[in-house]
């Protein structure tokens, strides 16, 4: 189905479209894109991944030696090279802070908000290895909790929300597979 020239872009989803996934840092984007991957048979793509192979580094170095504006930049030029397939892409967090990515991750598809309370998010990035550019301040906890409330509105934009809440990772993936399906079926 063809957009006609006013009607938005987030109504003329197909099953050949991209599975979008956003949401903070420790929501389990990569995580669960992998595990939906697997279960709709479509390939996964991370979006910082493809960041770090055009770098040549991991994202906190990118961010440490070319800044926030550099990287945030590179994110939407990574996701206007990207065609609409059907692909599960897990963003960064801060993919939503820009209005051009808005417009991107619709063209690709369904965009999916993985919704996760502090606490989780706390827990989870306690334990995580990874190290995350924005959160290495003294108070790296006050820091999460003002991106929570910074950047929920945006979030709220997307086509579907999943609230994650006591569910594990897999049985999120289960969710979400349920949910998307569903929503590509009302298109």
């Amino acid at each position: 189905m063809q957009p006609s020239s006013n009607e938005p872009i987030s109504s003329c989803h197909s099953k050949a479209r991209a599975w979008v996934l956003v949401g903070m840092m420790g929501a389990g984007k990569s995580t669960v894109g992998r595990q939906l991957a697997e279960l709709s048979g479509r390939k996964f793509v991370d979006l910082d991944s493809l960041l770090q192979l055009r770098f040549g580094r991991p994202v906190h170095q990118i961010f440490s030696v070319y800044g926030e504006e550099a990287f945030r930049g590179h994110e939407t030029s990574l996701l206007r090279s990207l065609e609409p397939e059907p692909i599960v892409l897990a963003t960064g967090g801060g993919v939503v802070l820009r209005e051009e990515n808005w417009i991107e991750m619709r063209r690709l598809g369904l965009v999916l908000y993985l919704r996760t309370d502090v606490d989780t998010l706390k827990e989870r990035l306690t334990q995580s290895k990874r190290r995350r550019p924005l959160l290495e301040v003294a108070d790296w906890e006050a820091r999460l909790a003002a991106l929570v409330t910074q950047r929920s509105e945006f979030y709220e934009r997307a086509d579907g929300v999943l609230e994650i809440g006591e569910r594990t990772l897999e049985e999120t993936a289960q969710e979400a597979f349920a949910l998307l399906t569903a929503m590509e079926g009302q298109t």
